[in-house]
């Protein structure tokens, strides 16, 4: 019997060691090395780059929507709406997809207002991504299409030339990971981020 007890325990310990200390520790190590952005967390004074935020207006370009829809904010209803999944007009928010079929009528309704509210803002053929949702609701990216149909908007609002904005976007303009993984975008908050400065310089 102690032999058994023995075994027990020092099985316990040796466990106890490798998964609960030596494993984490080899994770944290891994995840600094390859992943130090991510791991460190991404939100700064202004946001993060790693979560779709809000974007009010037409000075500022605007990423996809969240699962509610910005035509769905309501705060006396506790609905957010928005692009933020965590945070907008003043209500928190949650995160996931919608699992919407392309036969769905709510689908084709959200749509249809996710249109409209996009001719509100001035952008007259907004693109698909910029009227459907992502699959967590926390794509903080679009691509450059999706930023090149906001530029008449964001000139007639900031006055600045349609052409500096897309040079903009041009240098914002991230390639595939690893050059062919994915396919190019841009952070929506490092592209506001340039625009504020551009609009500081002008």
């Amino acid at each position: 019997m102690w032999t058994h007890l023995r075994r027990s325990l020092v099985m316990v310990v040796f466990c106890t060691l490798v998964f609960g200390f030596l494993y984490a520790l080899a994770g944290t190590g891994v995840a600094q090395l390859v992943f130090s952005h991510q791991a460190n967390g991404s939100i700064g004074p202004n946001g993060s780059t790693l979560i779709g935020q809000n974007w009010t207006g037409r000075d500022w370009f605007h990423g996809r929507p969240d699962d509610a829809g910005p035509y769905r904010a309501n705060p006396r209803a506790g609905v957010s709406g928005g692009d933020n999944p965590l945070v907008a007009n003043g209500v928190h928010g949650e995160s996931g997809a919608t699992n919407l079929g392309p036969r769905s009528r709510t689908l084709l309704a959200d749509t249809r207002a996710l249109v409209a509210a996009w001719h509100r803002l001035g952008v007259a053929h907004p693109t698909p991504d910029l009227v459907t949702t992502s699959a967590s609701g926390y794509d903080p990216d679009i691509s450059p299409a999706d930023a090149l149909v906001q530029v008449p908007m964001v000139a007639r609002a900031t006055g600045i030339a349609p052409g500096r904005l897309r040079r903009l976007i041009r240098d914002e303009t991230q390639g595939p990971q690893w050059g062919f993984l994915g396919s190019s975008y841009l952070d929506v908050l490092s592209l506001n981020q340039a625009l504020a400065r551009l609009r500081g310089r002008s």
